[in-house]
């Protein structure tokens, strides 16, 4: 039980950290007002990147003696445990879905930083359509908030463009 009770403060220590890791990646976060749509992109990349590490780190040979101890002991913290593992797997699936369709879309973030307003036009509808099919499979990405910010920033990169254009014209 001494054993048991050890492993169980080591497995409250990880409930703890990985519980505060889920909620610092659901809350807002600050952007400057103008960035771009690559930010998104890189956002859901870092955010995939931490996820999966963690995923790594939740299978390694230490985590899982620890917890096939307290699964022998009938620890009641697994109950706790397995719902956060649940968590953690849908966090990483997100990322992952969300790289994989925003990653759709960065074929337009270089043309948009370059082109001129005229040749920006010709990028524009098939852009809104990769948009507009984002939001019609993407499991994650279909909602008015994730598609709202990422129609800011593409027009942040629009806006930013074209006043490139006119100073240096």
């Amino acid at each position: 039980t001494e054993v048991t009770e050890k492993l169980e403060e080591v497995l409250m220590v990880w409930i703890k950290q990985i519980g505060q890791l889920l909620v610092e990646s659901e809350q807002m976060r600050k952007e400057a007002d103008d960035i771009g749509p690559s930010a998104e992109l890189e956002h859901w990349k870092s955010r995939m990147a931490s996820f999966n590490s963690l995923l790594e780190e939740i299978k390694s040979p230490r985590v899982k003696k620890v917890l096939s101890i307290l699964q022998a002991a009938r620890s009641k913290m697994l109950k706790q445990w397995k719902e956060l593992d649940g968590n953690i797997t849908v966090a990483a699936n997100e990322a992952k879905d969300n790289v994989r369709y925003l990653c759709t879309l960065e074929k337009f973030f270089d043309s948009l930083g370059k082109a001129s307003p005229v040749t920006m036009m010709e990028h524009i509808p098939s852009l809104m359509n990769t948009a507009c099919m984002i939001y019609c499979t993407s499991p994650y990405y279909n909602t008015s908030e994730r598609m709202t910010s990422l129609l800011l920033k593409i027009t942040n990169q629009l806006i930013k463009t074209c006043k490139t254009y006119l100073s240096e014209g």
